[in-house]
């Protein structure tokens, strides 16, 4: 690999991330609190009510000095998020260049992917503000992780390489493990981080003996020379045995991705994690992980393994890609309804989505569909990066409430929301609107591209069943909107004032935007019809 000091430049937003990072890391080594009297004695009243003590008498214990004032960490990450996202966005009307000899590539695909997850990190710092200021928890450190984490989602949408990707991978991953676990206390966050972990590892083992498979039928890992073997064994001028291997390679590929997208049968971490990681990690990582894994997903099956009826069976990877959308929408979809805490929820309908966006990847195979299919894709991980961002930070602030209270994350606790606050119940009812794909929303926008690329590729009839699917998430969504309006108010107080500002602001944002995208489709819509463009050539 030749480096070009040049392809810095492609890979901008992810170098404006790890800068950030390493700023904020750097930051807390200045941070200093104010010490109290030498001796033990303390300033003030204190000391001297201290200091006039009798002889002999049980000196009482120094005051505890007071924590850094590290507020000025959320803005900080939350500007280098923007700084990443704007340099994205810069980007956009620029040609498709190659990167350290092709092992990068930057086009429209990955910088509106890269602009969704620096979009959903700068919304996440500031939900993540408000709910660790409330708990004393903030740290420099989580904010550094998050954007370490985003840094490696925008390098694996750029990835072009199976080594490349996996260690983009494991930079997106390693971090979020961490984050599951950052609320030390308790058994949920630490079970939620073990079985992220434990299963995480497995998923990358898988990957890797499928990357080690394509490395063994096409001695590359760069996807171009996979692409080149499958036209190969195409035309009957392949290495005997070389098909075997890359059809064993190409399933072992997905099923390691479709772990990080939570497809069926690959989705048991879900509830657990989402359930137990902290309400704005939980946000993030739903709408960044599920951006860059797609996007990963669809580079290797698109660029990589090409033309699935040409070399790999009479339908090839299409197939597998039809049997988990259908398997993931009807499993979300089914286990989400008697579902009675908000957060497995939006876990399970987590699940659903995901089916949604296989039924784009499995229009991709289809040539004559491939732009429109990308298009939807892209469209759909915006909207609902957009939507699900929002809707946990509407339950961090209420989950702060209900651990204030000892109370169950319960449909219960949200009867009466309305009532007590007027605005938060518009902002999660206009949430679940979209994602139940009712229109004017961005999410109805989503699942219309979605589905119209279907039919378009010929695959009617599983566009038809992820429309059937939607009507279960009909329930399931509108309940928690019953319960805010229509049941009586809970006996609990009102949730604690203080410092919602930022957490408001960032729910605003995504409320604006669901509604933006939902009414105006055509702003963002000629964004990504650009990029899907380029990228089917």
């Amino acid at each position: 690999m030749n480096f070009n000091p040049s392809d810095l430049y492609g890979v901008l937003p992810a170098l404006i991330l790890a800068v950030g990072a390493l700023a904020v890391l750097m930051s807390e080594v200045f941070l200093s609190t104010v010490k109290p009297a030498l001796l033990g004695v303390g300033t003030g009243a204190a000391g001297a009510a201290q200091a006039q003590l009798p002889a002999g008498s049980a000196a009482a214990p120094p005051p505890p000095a007071p924590a850094p004032d590290r507020r000025y960490q959320a803005c900080l990450a939350a500007a280098f998020a923007v700084a990443a996202l704007w340099a994205a966005v810069e980007q956009f009307g620029d040609p498709t260049v190659s990167l350290f000899s092709g092992a990068a590539v930057s086009d429209g695909f990955g910088r509106v992917v890269a602009a969704v997850a620096c979009g959903s990190l700068a919304l996440s710092c500031l939900v993540a503000f408000s709910y660790l200021e409330a708990l004393r928890a903030t740290r420099g450190e989580f904010y550094a992780l998050a954007m370490f984490s985003c840094a490696g989602m925008c390098l694996i949408a750029q990835a072009t390489d199976l080594i490349v990707i996996f260690l983009s991978l494991e930079v997106l991953s390693l971090s979020l493990y961490a984050l599951c676990a950052y609320l030390r206390r308790g058994k949920k966050p630490a079970e939620a981080a073990f079985k992220y972990f434990i299963l995480g590892s497995f998923a990358s083992a898988i990957f890797l003996y499928g990357a080690a498979l394509a490395f063994g039928a096409t001695g590359s890992t760069r996807l171009a020379d996979v692409a080149a073997a499958v036209k190969a064994l195409a035309q009957n001028q392949a290495v005997p045995g070389t098909g075997p291997l890359l059809l064993a390679a190409v399933a072992l590929l997905t099923s390691g991705f479709a772990f990080k997208v939570a497809a069926v049968p690959f989705h048991m971490w879900v509830p657990d994690v989402y359930d137990g990681a902290p309400a704005p990690v939980t946000g993030f990582m739903a709408a960044g992980v599920k951006a860059a894994a797609f996007a990963t997903l669809v580079r290797i099956l698109v660029a990589g393994f090409g033309d699935p009826s040409a070399a790999l069976g009479a339908h090839g990877w299409r197939e597998l890609i039809v049997g988990l959308a259908v398997l993931t929408m009807l499993t979300g979809n089914l286990l989400a309804v008697p579902q009675r805490s908000v957060k497995r929820m939006l876990a399970y309908s987590s699940i659903a989505h995901a089916g949604y966006l296989l039924v784009a990847v499995a229009s991709m195979a289809s040539s004559a569909s491939r732009a429109d299919a990308t298009q939807g894709l892209l469209f759909y991980l915006a909207a609902y990066g957009a939507t699900i961002v929002g809707a946990f930070g509407v339950v961090a602030v209420i989950e702060r409430k209900l651990q204030q209270d000892g109370l169950s994350d319960d449909l219960s606790s949200w009867a009466g929301l309305s009532e007590k606050h007027p605005a938060l119940a518009a902002a999660m009812s206009l949430f679940m609107i979209s994602l139940a794909g009712v229109p004017p929303t961005a999410g109805f926008m989503a699942k219309l591209t979605v589905f119209r690329s279907a039919i378009e590729a010929g695959l009617a009839p599983l566009a038809i069943f992820g429309v059937l699917t939607s009507v279960a998430g009909l329930y399931y969504y509108l309940r928690v909107v019953v319960y805010v309006y229509m049941y009586p108010q809970a006996k609990s107080g009102p949730v604690p004032g203080g410092k919602l500002f930022s957490a408001g602001l960032a729910i605003a944002g995504c409320a604006l935007l669901v509604i933006w995208m939902g009414v105006q489709p055509g702003a963002f819509g000629a964004i990504t019809q650009a990029a899907a463009t380029s990228f089917a050539k």
